[in-house]
């Protein structure tokens, strides 16, 4: 079996100190995992996703396809629906359905896409904008607190390090099992 780099037989005494405080299965499949990679990034992904969305679901009646959409747009007003898609990992059908229970609500409106007329755009209405300036601030609270064990240096460097795999994913495997080619 392939370990993480960082096998649990070459960690420092604190940091093998530290993982006691974790469950086992975690340790197992955090370090003693032949894909490492993809449970630690679900799981950090997970500390800052589970608090933030319960938080927002309470608070706003929103749910996580439903704030995935409206934080889109607020983060770059004036995209279409099939930005949002490409964008959030989420299924087509389960954005396009949040998307039209913003609108409903009116935390978002269509605007024609001034690039294409027979097109429309998303925008924030007042009242999403609202929302999505009142959630920015514990948002970043929450992304602080994960990188507060890292130093400056270690941020930079771990920003660079995931810039290279984001640019990279377009050329990985978008299926596990090959097309078969009706013959």
């Amino acid at each position: 079996m392939r370990h993480a780099p960082t096998a649990l037989s070459k960690l420092d005494s604190e940091r093998e100190a530290a993982l006691r405080n974790l469950d086992p299965l975690i340790v197992t499949k955090l370090w003693d995992n032949p894909c490492w990679l993809s449970f630690r990034l679900n799981f950090i992904a997970f500390r800052f996703n589970d608090p933030v969305y319960r938080w927002i679901e309470a608070r706003y009646g929103l749910v996580r396809p439903e704030f995935v959409a409206l934080y889109a747009v607020g983060l770059k007003g004036g995209v279409a629906a099939k930005n949002i898609v490409a964008s959030a990992g989420l299924p087509k059908n389960t954005l396009s359905r949040a998307i039209q229970k913003l609108l409903q609500r009116r935390l978002l409106k269509r605007e024609a896409d001034p690039e294409d007329l027979r097109s429309y755009v998303l925008a924030l209405t007042p009242a999403g904008r609202a929302i999505f300036d009142e959630t920015m601030p514990r948002m970043v609270q929450q992304q602080a607190a994960m990188l507060g064990t890292l130093t400056e240096a270690e941020q930079k460097q771990l920003c660079e390090l995931l810039d290279k795999m984001v640019i990279a994913s377009p050329i990985w495997p978008a299926d596990l099992e090959p097309e078969s080619n009706p013959s």
